[in-house]
């Protein structure tokens, strides 16, 4: 997979994103922000480094909603169809894992479980924030 290119789009298909090479990270995240922001009770994300993700289609629809310095969220304006999300201090972008249709996602662990509102049983680790590598605690905890 390190050389394919895989594409996405928002829910009107008007935005449309390319992702080459492989995902730093595939997995689940339970946190409080990307529940609210997808409305949903857990997050399939895919994390990129910066300069693997292109919007070749559609750049101008795309808005950005900044709750923190730390997550850039993008969305379409035409559909309001979430996209993305930029990490700027990281240097990585997550797009959605849903828009990137041929792209097979293969989660390896869950972020933020410590603030699950949906218990998943998979046998996946979980941390209670983010893995040590990636500036959280490293701390698992059970599945529940």
């Amino acid at each position: 997979m390190s050389d394919q290119t895989h594409r996405g789009a928002c829910f009107c298909e008007r935005v449309v994103v390319e992702v080459t090479g492989t995902p730093a990270f595939m997995g689940f995240c339970h946190c409080e922000s990307c529940r609210t922001w997808l409305g949903a009770p857990i997050h399939a994300a895919t994390l990129w480094p910066t300069d693997a993700v292109r919007v070749v289609e559609g750049e101008e629809l795309l808005a950005t909603y900044q709750k923190t310095e730390r997550s850039h969220r993008k969305h379409c304006t035409a559909c309001g169809g979430h996209v993305m999300n930029a990490h700027p201090g990281g240097g990585m972008i997550d797009v959605l894992a849903p828009i990137l249709r041929d792209f097979p996602f293969a989660p390896t662990l869950h972020v933020h479980y410590g603030e699950h509102v949906l218990a998943m049983r998979d046998g996946l680790p979980k941390y209670r924030d983010m893995p040590a590598d990636l500036g959280g605690s490293g701390e698992l905890v059970e599945e529940d």
